[in-house]
């Protein structure tokens, strides 16, 4: 395509978009509303998508051994648990260490354990990290079979409720943002058949002095790449300054960190733009091919 005739189909298009007046304002105003939902839900699925990775990633057993384990036994144990090959880190804390390790996370009411040294009642330990932490409760199972294994404990709860909530959000968003797509569209397609529509005497002319179907649907391409992009603009600048301030009030929210905002930003900022473009041009199709006779 010329550089020439490639202007005028851009030069048509702005014109169009000033030609159906509010029916343009509507059409963008709902591709706004629709991306700037669709970019929250987006920055908080990775959020939450990297909350459930810092989650896996603690996930930790604790294997009670029994009292009375001898040290032959507690190695023995050890060496059973370094084997396995769905095991990636194994850590021996003994009763000694555990009271040790209370009493500075205690800090200055440390004094409440005086008395614990000559009779400790914290059990001997290992702790246990899973090389996949899905794959927790089946390590859990196996280890709990051991005899010198009193029990194994982890937040198992905590983990399977994160997991349902992650799943729920997803798939209340997604039927939502569906929604709103459609609703975008059809707004679009709308705004693009009132403009075939008054512009039909003039397209049968173009069609009878020689024009081809792509010359005369080019312009409505590019009138629906811009409704889609120009309604993409409100919502990145929305969600941009609105992450930007986030990241810096909240650095970090007890043990979660924020996904940084480069290139987190970015990467949405693209992608608001291109399902903008996308809902414009689907929009001009769907219209033409139903409301468009050359």
């Amino acid at each position: 395509m010329k550089v020439r005739t490639l202007g005028r189909h851009c030069r048509e298009g702005l014109l169009n978009l000033g030609r159906n007046g509010w029916m343009t304002v509507a059409s963008i105003s709902a591709v706004a509303v629709t991306l700037l939902i669709l970019g929250v839900f987006v920055v908080m699925a990775w959020n939450v998508q990297n909350l459930s990775r810092q989650v896996e990633q603690q996930v930790q057993m604790n294997v009670i051994l029994k009292d009375g384990t001898t040290p032959e036994q507690i190695k023995a144990v050890q060496q059973w648990l370094v084997a396995r090959p769905d095991v990636a880190k194994v850590t021996f804390v003994s009763k000694e260490q555990g009271l040790a390790n209370l009493r500075a996370s205690l800090k200055q009411d440390s004094n409440l354990l005086d008395g614990l040294d000559k009779q400790n009642p914290l059990p001997d330990k290992f702790v246990v990290q899973a090389k996949d932490p899905r794959m927790t409760g089946q390590v859990a199972a196996a280890i709990e079979k051991l005899p010198e294994v009193d029990s194994v404990r982890y937040a198992r709860d905590m983990v399977e409720r994160l997991f349902q909530v992650t799943r729920i959000v997803r798939d209340i968003g997604l039927i939502f943002i569906v929604g709103l797509l459609f609703t975008a569209m059809f707004l679009i397609a709308n705004t693009i058949k009132l403009t075939i529509f008054a512009r039909r005497r003039e397209i049968e002319i173009m069609k009878l002095v020689g024009a081809t179907n792509g010359f005369i649907r080019w312009p409505f391409f590019v009138e629906g790449i811009f409704l889609g992009a120009l309604g993409a603009l409100f919502p990145i600048v929305v969600i941009v300054v609105a992450y930007r301030y986030l990241v810096d009030a909240v650095p970090s929210f007890y043990y979660f960190q924020l996904v940084p905002a480069h290139p987190l930003l970015e990467q949405m900022a693209a992608l608001l733009l291109g399902v903008g473009a996308f809902i414009g041009v689907w929009g001009s199709v769907v219209s033409m091919r139903r409301f468009l006779r050359v």
